[in-house]
């Protein structure tokens, strides 16, 4: 259904609050899911980080790149291997991740945001030595644990009117290459710039009390309830280390952490710039 001129200002005056609410401020958007492999999708959330930028709004772009990994492993003939939910990353695997991430999937990114009239510049947890690690664990291989954030390099892209796009690549002093998860890469980095809110992006609605009924959206959770919704089995299994990235960059100095859902268009759009939201808030308090 067409919208009529009076019906778009009026869209438009309903926005300007929260437009002045975050205008110079830091948005850190985790960009992953499906909205990274349907092309109408991937065409919204880069109209929406454009339209962010231009009306003021800080946003930082940090995203994974899972399917495009899994694709050029299998070209490869390397064999995938998970887990706890997370990739067992060898080294010819994280070689693997650091060409597709850092290279293919960030600067198509760029590009795109490019070609909408952004400015974006790409970058890697490599660049400026922003993502210091060391391994996860012993079965995991180069699966990072951020030990350090330097965000100069962030800080001074943002300074000079760039987007910077962000790939979930570290490093350690020895030169070795890391395998970050997305949201955990995400939320360090919000927290590290002392963002306003923190944006992840996933192929559900939010959090659900029932995982099977969209209706059952829980739109407010406080960090201090969430103990009490993993014992219930509503936070669980996969929800439940995004709610920890979540719970970390909340107690970092975030303002707010959402969960929206990545298959819907202009969602971003949706959860920040409208009194409803679309997804789940966490708060602090």
């Amino acid at each position: 259904m067409d919208i009529s001129n009076a019906q778009k200002a009026e869209i438009l005056a309903h926005a300007l609050p929260h437009i002045q609410m975050y205008r110079k401020k830091i948005v850190v958007i985790k960009y992953g899911g499906n909205a990274m492999i349907n092309e109408e999708l991937k065409e919204a959330v880069m109209h929406d980080v454009v339209l962010l930028t231009t009306v003021g709004i800080r946003v930082v772009l940090v995203h994974g790149g899972e399917p495009e990994i899994n694709k050029t492993l299998d070209k490869m003939n390397i064999e995938s291997k998970f887990a706890d939910g997370l990739r067992v990353t060898d080294k010819d695997t994280v070689d693997v991740v650091q060409m597709v991430l850092a290279g293919k999937v960030n600067k198509d990114l760029v590009c795109r945001i490019g070609n909408m009239g952004g400015h974006a510049i790409g970058l890697c947890g490599m660049d400026g030595n922003m993502l210091k690690c060391k391994p996860l664990d012993d079965t995991h291989g180069f699966v990072g644990k951020i030990t350090d954030i330097n965000t100069d390099i962030i800080d001074e892209a943002l300074n000079h009117g760039f987007i910077p796009v962000i790939s979930t690549i570290g490093y350690d002093e020895s030169g070795n290459c890391y395998n970050i998860n997305a949201d955990t890469a995400a939320a360090a980095v919000a927290g590290a710039l002392g963002a306003e809110s923190l944006v992840s992006m996933t192929d559900i609605a939010g959090l659900l009390r029932d995982k099977n009924d969209d209706s059952t959206l829980i739109h407010r959770v406080y960090i201090s309830d969430t103990p009490a919704l993993i014992a219930e089995g509503i936070i669980s299994g996969g929800m439940i280390p995004k709610i920890d990235s979540m719970t970390q960059a909340l107690r970092e100095g975030v303002k707010k952490a959402f969960i929206i859902d990545g298959r819907v268009p202009h969602s971003i759009l949706m959860e920040l710039l409208t009194d409803e939201g679309m997804g789940t808030m966490f708060r602090s308090r």
